[in-house]
């Protein structure tokens, strides 16, 4: 802890604190987060959130430095993305609909931090708006993996979940097991926020809420979006997880693939999409997607 000087409290939260800090000796700012450890000696669950951070390496994930443990907490430096989150974003908008141009950049890059982690087995668990953060140079990058979780294979299913209510998918409520799809739902309540800047589900009460997330019940996009929002939204929002796609699947469609082919460099497109080194055409690549999904 030495080697960082505390600039400001970024948050607090049932885990602890948020620290905006700044390398006594390179100057470089970050984000640390501090965690209160647990009296008891089994630490394990603490220091989950660092082991799962540490293994992702990928632009459109929050970038992990390092961890340790000083004075009974646990901290993690991460890097730190200095345009704030996207709930941010939505509540300065005041009413104002943001450009589906801008919605779709956003929304891109959600997919590709999310097909990471998911190609490395895990889930997130806690994907919302609060936790996808941006940088003044126009990255999008997913954070706060304090919810995630490591499957045993790819196939795998998992029974306890935590997470954000207004995000949950209807398994979860019906007590299902769930996977990889359930990140997807929530994803799908991101962009959902991006085009409407509220909710897709809103009720008076707890009750109410869960009776409308696991009818599916939610309000049409403006009708001035196009049809591949529109139809996104459908599909992500299926009740059947097994329905929804992959976020390798919606990467693939021709709005979104365009996108990436436009607007990333071609020598960081592989890498985005595959995490291998060497670098191939992305049409090809894209092909090959809609030939297994389709």
């Amino acid at each position: 802890m030495e080697e960082y000087e505390v600039l400001k409290v970024l948050g607090e939260g049932s885990f602890g604190r948020a620290l905006l800090v700044q390398h006594k000796v390179s100057d470089q700012k970050y984000a640390m987060k501090e965690i209160r450890l647990p009296v008891v000696s089994d630490t394990r669950n603490s220091r989950k959130e660092a082991i799962l951070l540490a293994k992702m390496k990928h632009p459109n994930v929050v970038a992990y430095k390092e961890s340790f443990e000083a004075d009974g907490h646990l901290y993690i430096v991460m890097e730190y993305c200095d345009d704030g989150d996207l709930m941010q974003k939505i509540k300065h908008q005041r009413g104002k609909l943001f450009s589906e141009d801008t919605i779709l950049c956003w929304f891109v890059q959600m997919c590709l931090g999310v097909k990471h982690i998911h190609d490395k087995r895990v889930l997130h668990r806690d994907i919302k708006s609060k936790n996808v953060f941006l940088t003044q140079n126009g990255k999008v990058k997913l954070g706060d993996f304090g919810s995630a979780r490591l499957l045993a294979h790819p196939m795998s299913y998992a029974c306890t979940y935590v997470g954000t209510p207004y995000y949950v998918p209807p398994e979860i409520w019906e007590s299902m097991p769930y996977n990889n799809k359930s990140d997807i739902w929530s994803l799908g309540c991101i962009l959902y926020e991006l085009c409407t800047l509220r909710h897709p589900f809103q009720a008076n009460s707890w009750k109410h809420l869960i009776l409308k997330i696991c009818k599916g019940s939610y309000s049409p996009l403006p009708a001035h979006y196009s049809y591949e929002l529109h139809y996104l939204i459908k599909q992500m929002f299926k009740r059947n997880p097994k329905n929804r796609p992959s976020a390798t699947t919606i990467l693939a469609r021709g709005c979104l693939a365009k996108l990436i082919k436009n607007c990333f460099p071609s020598e960081v497109q592989y890498s985005l999409l595959t995490g291998n080194c060497k670098i191939l055409n992305t049409a090809v690549k894209f092909k090959y997607y809609m030939l297994e999904f389709f």
